[in-house]
């Protein structure tokens, strides 16, 4: 079922007759970085699967499961008719939102924070799924009202109700890193949408007030930040992963210790294959590897706007704008963080931290994207179809 009914959408749809091939410059980018994390994942996380189960190869043969079964998603929802996700923005949006609701009482908590669900043995993040149904949602409604976005009813209301929401449910989960990776998300989908400036102005302070309000009044996300600004005053407590995560960096100089010779990884830093593998990056492949995967990054998310301006409807165009936007704030965060110029978050890095199901929407939402590189790359089958 449709979220909305808007002619230009129903016109606009793409055509099965016009399609072109998956965009290979993303495609390969994705399979890259997707190796690069397997192999790092298993440098990374040697020591701690051989301390915690016996089996050194144990956390990278999981990831590997994810990756393959993540690689036939891509490839399959790469496949799929992007409008099917215009159908279907308003169920995943509301599906999350139920999950979202659910975290507080039958949520899995794990290092202090209750954020995860458990489903049939498998732990995933509902927040994750929230993200991609409010770009979906948004890109959604913004394509059918496209005429309107000036408008406060139409192009300010329904996302402000839609992010409070969220924020709201995030908010329980003492979750303030995924609170303002939904804002910015948000705010960068509305201004791409046509939503007037001078809301922006309002909105920001909001949010500014909001923040400053949170973590005056939370001492956890406070304490985070005062151990951010001198983790020294707490060196064997609060601030003990971001100092061992600068040794790790410091240690890895220019060309790096060698891959798969990190002295970090045997149990000094904490989260050394998750939220912290970046560390174990510079440590061992030096500032030349890490400038490596970077760039790599930056040529992933460079090449997904491309495909967003080139798309073949407003409809993909923000909905590959918002992941490829989505993408670049979890790289961002995490690198800033990891490196220090962040305060601790608890963001992965994609491709490369362990987490199976979050590997899988990763690699989902890629497929989103490759789908719409479909109708926008093929200008040929296009201009044969329109004679």
């Amino acid at each position: 079922m449709a979220l909305f009914k808007h002619k230009s959408i129903e016109e606009a749809k793409p055509r099965e007759d016009v399609t072109g091939l998956l965009d290979m410059p993303f495609l390969l980018l994705t399979v890259l970085l997707l190796a690069a994390g397997l192999v790092m994942m298993f440098s990374a996380s040697y020591a701690r699967a051989k301390w915690d189960t016996g089996n050194p190869a144990y956390y990278f043969v999981r990831q590997a499961i994810f990756a393959v079964a993540g690689l036939g998603i891509m490839l399959l929802v790469g496949r799929l008719n992007y409008f099917i996700w215009y159908r279907m923005a308003l169920l995943i949006l509301l599906g999350s939102l139920a999950l979202l609701a659910l975290v507080p009482v039958i949520g899995v908590t794990v290092n202090g924070a209750k954020r995860w669900i458990s489903l049939a043995g498998i732990r995933f993040q509902p927040s994750e799924l929230a993200k991609l149904g409010m770009i979906l949602s948004f890109a959604a409604m913004m394509s059918a009202w496209q005429d309107k976005m000036e408008s406060f009813r139409y192009g300010v209301l329904p996302y402000a109700l839609i992010l409070g929401a969220i924020a709201g449910l995030l908010i329980l989960e003492k979750h303030l890193s995924a609170t303002m990776i939904v804002f910015i998300i948000g705010a960068i989908m509305m201004l791409l949408g046509g939503t007037k400036k001078r809301w922006f102005v309002i909105g920001g302070i909001l949010v500014l007030g909001f923040l400053v309000a949170y973590v005056s009044l939370r001492g956890y996300a406070g304490g985070r930040i005062e151990t951010w600004l001198d983790p020294w005053k707490d060196p064997l407590g609060d601030g003990y992963q971001g100092i061992q995560s600068r040794y790790a960096i410091g240690s890895g100089g220019f060309l790096g210790l060698g891959l798969g010779r990190s002295r970090q990884k045997y149990l000094y830093l904490p989260e050394e294959h998750n939220d912290y593998i970046f560390a174990i990056v510079c440590e061992e492949l030096g500032f030349v590897g890490a400038v490596g995967i970077l760039l790599l990054f930056v040529l992933l998310i460079l090449r997904g706007y491309w495909i967003a301006i080139h798309a073949r409807d407003r409809f993909g165009t923000l909905v590959a704008a918002g992941l490829t936007t989505k993408l670049a704030i979890q790289v961002f965060f995490n690198v800033g963080v990891v490196s220090g110029l962040l305060p601790p978050t608890g963001i992965s890095l994609p491709f490369f931290s362990y987490g199976g199901t979050a590997l899988l929407l990763q690699l989902f939402e890629m497929g989103v994207i490759l789908s719409v590189s479909r109708w926008c790359v093929n200008k040929e089958a296009l201009g044969r179809a329109r004679t």
